[in-house]
């Protein structure tokens, strides 16, 4: 059941739908996108820096944004993937949440700024995100720590890139410490019974995520790439260790459970954390709403093992 919370916001969003995704453009979707996420935000409690950097590539470059908070104890790095269904999110609409997290986590954060569909399609974001982690494993000491751990963090589209870059890097000497996999999608499919139960009216809508799958995916057709759905790998052996985060009213819920039984089959270390009575995107209202903030918190709790050195 959907915690009371959410449910006049629930409500509104019901009575005042978003147009079809076909009949909107994508300028307009990301424009709504910020000023939502705008109204959620909170205050970061404690002293954090922030600044923005470019992480030069060969041939382009990626835009980033680097929280290093005062109490950086230097054991870790977490690298952030923001979702927005591969085509909207940004620095700024991700900026109160990874500065909440970096504050209670006590470790530097450094968020993506990857390149979005349809203008971009797949698989130029997912390359972003590989090609910004290899730099930043051998030029850490640019951002944290020479000797920090790199801990891959991400929400929804975010956490598609992330389990998916995470396993493509295997074997690579990256010193990959965890994935932290916050509501992911993890493939175009979408067929599971919370798909069906919460698949409309509770913020995310799945008819507006299969059209974003389209625009992400561009021409490409195959659906059973491991690099477009996760849920399909055949061997994650080896894989770093992971956190699996759902919402109990999220049509992604079903995905994220298999996934971290699949992760299980395969040996690698998780621990699967249901967030109850919360909708996917809970963690950017935590700002102004305290029952979801106090679920952020949790979740920097449960990271403690990776970003403290213990």
């Amino acid at each position: 059941m959907v915690h009371l919370a959410f449910e006049s916001y629930l409500v509104a969003s019901r009575a005042n739908p978003e147009p079809p995704p076909e009949e909107t453009t994508y300028d307009a979707r990301r424009q709504a996108f910020r000023e939502e996420a705008a109204r959620y935000r909170g205050g970061v409690p404690g002293e954090l820096s922030v600044r923005d950097v470019v992480i030069k590539l060969e041939g382009r470059e990626v835009g980033a944004r680097l929280y290093s908070p005062a109490r950086d104890r230097g054991y870790a790095l977490v690298v952030y993937v923001h979702g927005g269904s591969f085509v909207m999110g940004d620095l700024e609409t991700h900026d109160w949440l990874v500065g909440r997290l970096a504050h209670d986590t006590g470790a530097s954060f450094l968020a993506l700024d990857y390149r979005l569909a349809p203008e971009h399609p797949f698989p130029a974001g997912l390359d972003d995100v590989v090609s910004a982690l290899r730099h930043v494993a051998s030029h850490r000491g640019e951002y944290a720590s020479p000797q920090a751990r790199l801990v891959l963090m991400g929400d929804s589209a975010g956490a598609n890139l992330v389990t998916v870059a995470a396993t493509l890097m295997r074997g690579e000497d990256l010193d990959l410490a965890a994935q932290v996999l916050i509501y992911p999608t993890l493939g175009p499919e979408l067929i599971t019974d919370s798909v069906h139960r919460y698949g409309s009216g509770f913020l995310l809508d799945v008819h507006q995520l299969r059209y974003d799958y389209r625009q992400y995916l561009g021409t490409y057709s195959d659906h059973t790439d491991p690099r477009v759905s996760p849920l399909l790998a055949n061997d994650l052996a080896g894989a770093p260790p992971a956190i699996v985060v759902v919402a109990e009213c999220d049509p992604l819920r079903d995905e994220g459970v298999a996934y971290a039984g699949l992760l299980e089959h395969f040996h690698v270390p998780v621990e699967l954390l249901e967030a109850e009575g919360m909708i996917h995107g809970f963690l950017e209202m935590g700002g102004v709403i305290p029952e979801a903030l106090a679920i952020v918190d949790d979740i920097a709790l449960h990271m403690e093992r990776f970003v403290s050195g213990s």
